[in-house]
């Protein structure tokens, strides 16, 4: 059997603050509302004088402002005063089961753990432990850089599923565990719901995490012998930054003389994240839906079935066609005006993948030809429709990601195209709650 730390993982020492307040501790992850400044400046309002994540974060809203160096600045003054005045109470030297109960009657099960960033990797086929899942955009990481690197503290926003069809691991330590007095529990602000956190630490519950965590390795080791234990599920981007701090700050250790007991040990090698089963039915996945403009409409449909094998017909309603793609895996929607008059076109195909990952390829392709035309992503259906009934527009409604074939997918084709799914609703996403002491 192996141990944790050659699963990648390892026992995190988890810092919360003394007294927690959660309603004006806790705000969401930093890259939601990136065009709302309102809802930004209403969470200052919330959290003003008091001690918040929000002081130890900068929201993505403000990346392109000019202040950008003194926010940073700001934000290590206060994570080490933190430290320095006592916000925090001691650490714990354990893992933390939580539940979460979003505003839209879903409670979605969680596991904080830490991982090892040797265990992880972005770049497309890798057979690391631990892999993203859509496509990294290299562009995105030098910012997020300057706000980790000599950071004090971490914040965890990064979500990692795992493949557990039977629910053991997340789902079966909470059956251990959530009888316990929690360590923490409490609304958060906004639309945000309400989270409650239990410690996961003795010997027992640590060894039964193992022991799971080997069963689940074991399912999903493929026949090269490598394991894919963990997907990057939220926090791509993140994690992706955490390991080039980590190779960097590396390289600066290993010139100065560090040794391999050096290096395991070393903070700044771990990220903070959290586990979420893939099965778990508090865990809602959406398609993300494309919209097309300035192409022949008939010319891409054509194009797609041939290139899927797919077979069309023309459907009555946006009601008939909406229906049809959802109950499939494989459907896909086409909604576009021709000659003043609404057309809705099925193409039904025998896709055994998650569909997105043969479809935007196709879509790419076809588009290198066609000089004005432009592709935007869409959320939600009545956005299919709404834009599909425009001049000089194809919108494509994707059908539901199938849970069962995301794994095999991404093991076999590499991570998915950009903007493939959502997972949940934005006020969904994660809180900043527990930190990690990150550079000394």
């Amino acid at each position: 059997m192996k141990t944790l730390e050659q699963l990648g993982l390892r026992v995190p020492q988890i810092l919360l603050p003394k007294n927690i307040d959660i309603s004006s501790w806790s705000v969401i992850a930093c890259d939601q509302y990136t065009q709302d400044r309102d809802y930004w400046k209403k969470v200052e309002e919330n959290t003003k004088n008091k001690a918040s994540t929000l002081n130890l974060i900068l929201p993505e809203v403000y990346l392109n402002d000019g202040d950008k160096a003194q926010r940073i600045a700001k934000i290590r003054k206060t994570m080490k005063s933190y430290l320095d005045e006592g916000i925090f109470d001691k650490e714990i030297n354990g893992f933390i089961y939580l539940e979460r109960k979003t505003a839209f009657g879903r409670t979605r099960k969680g596991l904080i753990a830490q991982i090892d960033l040797e265990s992880y990797e972005w770049k497309p086929f890798s057979k690391a432990n631990i892999r993203a899942t859509e496509a990294t955009i290299i562009d995105r990481i030098p910012p997020r850089k300057e706000i980790r690197k000599g950071a004090p503290l971490e914040l965890p926003h990064i979500m990692l599923l795992v493949n557990d069809k039977d629910k053991k691991l997340v789902e079966g330590i909470g059956q251990k565990v959530n009888q316990k007095e929690p360590l923490y529990q409490g609304q958060l602000m906004s639309n945000g719901g309400s989270i409650c956190g239990w410690e996961v630490s003795s010997a027992e519950e640590i060894d039964y995490l193992t022991h799971t965590l080997n069963t689940i390795a074991e399912n999903n080791t493929s026949e090269d012998g490598s394991t894919f234990l963990f997907a990057v599920g939220d926090g791509n981007h993140s994690l992706a930054t955490a390991k080039a701090v980590w190779d960097e700050y590396k390289d600066e250790l290993i010139k100065n003389g560090a040794g391999e007991n050096d290096l395991k040990n070393n903070p700044v090698r771990y990220a903070l994240i959290e586990i979420v089963n893939i099965y778990d039915q508090g865990l809602t996945f959406e398609p993300i839906h494309r919209v097309i403009f300035n192409i022949k409409s008939e010319d891409l449909i054509k194009e797609l079935s041939q290139k899927l094998q797919g077979k069309c017909r023309q459907v009555e309603s946006a009601q008939e066609l909406e229906d049809a793609v959802k109950n499939s895996w494989a459907n896909f929607g086409f909604v576009f005006k021709e000659h003043g008059k609404q057309r809705y076109i099925l193409m039904q195909t025998q896709i055994k993948e998650l569909a997105v990952s043969r479809l935007q390829p196709e879509i790419d392709s076809f588009l290198k030809n066609c000089k004005d035309s432009e592709i935007d992503y869409i959320h939600g259906s009545q956005e299919v429709f709404r834009l599909g009934s425009q001049d000089k527009a194809l919108t494509i409604l994707l059908p539901p990601i199938a849970k069962d074939s995301f794994f095999d997918t991404i093991n076999g084709r590499g991570p998915l195209p950009r903007k493939s799914f959502s997972m949940g609703e934005a006020d969904e996403k994660r809180f900043y709650l527990e930190c990690r002491k990150l550079f000394s």
